[in-house]
């Protein structure tokens, strides 16, 4: 909880408040749905919850947190160039510059993992179905639960203060 605090602290004081919100909370994401894969293969015998665990799910709380201020980054540097255009269309830009780079990247690590899991034994089968499921569950959290929690708590852009996005009925 500690280390989740500092890092929404990092982000905050890196981007803004906002960004920090949404990395925790697909941070949060990442690591429940974590804990319900091993929870489930746990009670089907085919994976312990052991030191190898906790290492697979530390490595994915940080390649996830990686990945969002690198799509986050990308947000900041088209909020700046296109000060006009709405936020939604910014951050819809923003991930389809972000997506093949990202999709790339999460491949390289998912066939890396594959091997693993296929040829590294039972001593690195846990560990790399872990960190298989949370490369892919955090690929996906960095750009479909981190960049709605921005649209909807709205960014600070200039000196005017941060607009967040209305509810459809709000804006008839």
């Amino acid at each position: 909880g500690f280390a989740i605090l500092l890092m929404l602290l990092y982000i905050w004081f890196r981007f803004e408040l906002q960004f920090g919100l949404g990395a925790v909370a697909a941070l949060f994401h990442d690591v429940f749905l974590t804990f319900g894969l091993i929870a489930i293969l746990g009670r089907l015998g085919k994976l312990e919850f052991d030191l190898k665990s906790v290492a697979a799910i530390l490595t994915i709380i940080g390649y996830s947190m990686n990945d969002t201020v690198v799509v986050f980054d990308r947000f900041r540097e088209n909020l700046r160039k296109y000060k006009r255009m709405p936020l939604a269309e910014v951050i819809d830009m923003s991930i389809n510059e972000m997506l093949t780079r990202t999709i790339i990247t999460s491949f390289t690590a998912v066939l890396a993992l594959i091997a693993l899991a296929l040829f590294g034994g039972p001593s690195l089968y846990g560990l790399s179905v872990i960190m298989l499921f949370g490369i892919l569950v955090g690929t996906y959290s960095s750009i479909y639960i981190a960049a709605p929690v921005i649209l909807l708590w709205g960014v600070k852009r200039s000196d005017d203060a941060a607009e967040p996005l209305k509810p459809a009925d709000a804006r008839r």
